[in-house]
Parts: C-alpha cells; structure tokens; sequence
C-alpha cells in the first residue's frame, strides 16, 4: 500500500512558527524594525490563563498579543521594574486559523507581527495593512 503524500507531516513546532516570526520580521520595512527597538518576540500555544480572563477570550480566540508600554505612553511610565515590551504569537490559534483560511502560514505570521508591533506604534489597521504590502 502506498503511503500518503500527507502522512510524514507533522504541525508546526513552537520552534518553527518562532523561525517564521524571525523571518517575518527581518522582512519587515528596515525603518520599521529600527523603531521596534528592544521588543521581544516570543512564541507560546495559547495564551497565558490570566491573560485569557483579561481579554475575557478562550485559548483559541488570540492569535498575538503585544504587551508593554506603547511608544505614546512611553514617557509616561517610570524606567525601574519595567518589563521589555513583548510580542506573544500563539501558535495553536494561528495554526487553527491557518487551516481554516487560504493563506500561507508565512503570510499569517507576518500579518499578527505586524499587527501587535503596530499597536506599540499606535498605527491604524490602514497604516499596518501599508507596511505588509511592503513585505516580501
């Protein structure tokens, strides 16, 4: 019995969905990546469980999420005990969105990078759709 093309496959590891959100972001506009500055990127299944009840969302219902202190609020919060900004991609919600839609898992990435690191920026949806049309 041949073997289907479809049976060595195995779902995207943490590790390959951090390796596609490196990609993505060494893609990203070079004036854009300056101003990210010191952001973390981190990739995790699912949301933490109190960030789940914060944003009153279930583990499937995020697909990223920034968390720090936007650059309009900057010089408003004291430096000490402050945490680097950080960019939470979660990868079981991006696969299950990935399966469920057209595009590629790249452009996905892509697409929730761009979309959390435009929230450090304050950016509008217009301005972040603007700077993925200017990724490979």
């Amino acid at each position: 019995m041949a073997e289907h093309r479809l049976a060595g496959l195995s779902a995207p590891t943490l590790s390959d969905i951090e390796e596609l959100a490196t990609q993505a972001f060494a893609d990203l506009p070079e004036s854009f990546r300056a101003l990210c500055g010191e952001v973390v990127i981190t990739v995790a299944d699912f949301p933490a469980s109190d960030v789940q009840k914060e944003m009153k969302a279930g583990p499937f219902d995020l697909l990223g999420l920034f968390q720090g202190v936007g650059l309009a609020q900057d010089g408003a919060t004291p430096e000490t005990g402050r945490m680097p900004n950080m960019v939470f991609l979660y990868r079981r919600a991006i696969l299950d969105y990935w399966a469920e839609h057209e595009e590629t898992l790249g452009a996905i990435v892509t697409h929730v990078l761009v979309h959390e690191i435009g929230h450090h920026f304050g950016l509008s949806d217009d301005d972040m759709y603007a700077i993925e049309d200017l990724t490979p």
